[in-house]
């Protein structure tokens, strides 16, 4: 991409009402724009970040059988009806619309009401289970307090699946697998470091629930974390009997704040039941299934690591996710330094890198600045002194050493994990 193409600029200012850090420099970076307390637009390098959040998680998903499917967000009354989940009473945060002829609608804020009846029509034995259908989508959430910007929308992209098993042997088997899976999803993130299981109340389904917590002053939860066992518990289930479950000591937890940005917990037959969703075990008996269920905020990640990683000058991604892992600053405008910083540019991208192109007619300043609010892992400049060394200048957005490198050594670097 080249950013004299790009629609988007990089801004010094942010809405009056944007109180949230995560918020601020996604705005001031372009890569986000907001709409309204809680819901905002994805830009180009916006919506890079989100889908490569996005594709790491659902490659894990894949990676323990998960099934991707997309259901509609438009939800059916008499369904959550069936369930309970239609009183405002018991779910306060619906969003809820009406057809012309009348008939009310709920936006969807979950989705088990929606895939339980779908099924019904593909489940009728042991052999078709266990079963892991999720979906990465647009939810819905009449948030009452909105202001801390990606970390809690109104409007939000989710990744939720949702489990099938015929025992409770089977439902725990797969629940562990997904707990697994999720610690591998956020290392790859670059939250591995920071991010904790965390004991939970399982409500009415089991006697705990998980949720992963990354650790920051940001958060609205409070933990108590065992740094040496790598778990915590939620405060709200902070108790003896917990303590004592876990083997833990009261006296070596930490109190913490921390940003929940994922949580699995069984639901029992809470919502099998209702529909009568039940499957013949191999000797012919009939048992309502056991589901579970399983988040990630994708959206929430993205703003919580952009949260975490900024410092004085911008965004820092990790380079799993960023919008490009290379951004290319060409100082002056001679026909030599375009050519080079041209033939620099497709030379990356045959390689297969992802590259932005800072081709803009501006003064070298803005460019390193917005390279670093931009938060690419990766700064090459092109410039009539480096055509003269027959090098590159290299920095890593982390670092303040810069290198003079040559294209073989760009690439061989380019091509070790990071």
């Amino acid at each position: 991409m080249r950013l004299s193409q790009l629609f988007t600029k990089t801004s010094k200012t942010v809405p009056a009402d944007e109180t949230s850090k995560n918020a601020k420099l996604l705005i001031q970076a372009g890569f986000v724009h907001k709409e309204m307390a809680g819901v905002y637009s994805y830009l180009p390098l916006g919506l890079r970040v989100l889908n490569n959040v996005a594709n790491i998680v659902r490659e894990e998903m894949n990676a323990v059988s998960g099934l991707e499917i997309l259901m509609p967000a438009l939800q059916i009354k008499e369904r959550y009806v069936a369930t309970g989940r239609w009183d405002d009473k018991v779910v306060d945060d619906w969003f809820k619309t009406k057809l012309v002829n009348g008939t009310e609608l709920g936006l969807g804020f979950s989705h088990e009401e929606n895939l339980v009846p779908l099924m019904k029509k593909y489940i009728s034995s042991y052999r078709d289970l266990p079963l892991l259908p999720y979906q990465i989508q647009t939810k819905f959430r009449n948030e009452l307090r909105s202001k801390s910007g990606l970390m809690r929308g109104r409007e939000f992209l989710m990744k939720d699946m949702y489990s099938f098993a015929i025992s409770q042997e089977q439902h725990e088997e797969i629940y562990d697998k997904v707990k697994n899976a999720y610690l591998k999803v956020f290392k790859r993130l670059g939250l591995g470091g920071q991010t904790f299981i965390t004991t939970a109340s399982g409500g009415s389904f089991s006697k705990y629930s998980h949720e992963f917590q990354t650790l920051s002053e940001a958060g609205e939860d409070t933990i108590y974390l065992d740094r040496k066992r790598e778990i915590a518990i939620n405060k709200e289930v902070l108790t003896n009997e917990v303590i004592t479950d876990l083997g833990l000591k009261r006296e070596e937890l930490e109190e913490v704040r921390a940003i929940e940005v994922g949580n699995i917990f069984s639901l029992g037959t809470k919502f099998s039941e209702p529909f009568e969703l039940k499957a013949d075990d191999e000797g012919g008996e009939s048992h309502t299934l056991i589901m579970g269920c399983y988040g990630i905020g994708i959206s929430r990640v993205m703003g919580t690591i952009a949260e975490l990683f900024a410092d004085e000058y911008g965004l820092v991604w990790p380079t799993s996710i960023a919008p490009a892992r290379v951004i290319i600053d060409r100082v002056g405008e001679s026909s030599v330094t375009i050519e080079a910083a041209d033939s620099l540019y497709n030379k990356l991208i045959d390689h297969g890198v992802e590259v932005l192109y800072d081709d803009r007619d501006i003064r070298p300043g803005q460019k390193f600045a917005d390279a670093d609010l931009m938060g690419i892992p990766l700064r090459i400049v092109v410039s009539d002194k480096t055509i003269s060394a027959g090098k590159f200048e290299v920095k890593k957005r982390t670092s303040t050493d810069v290198k003079m490198q040559s294209l073989d050594d760009i690439l061989k670097d380019l091509a070790v994990k990071e």
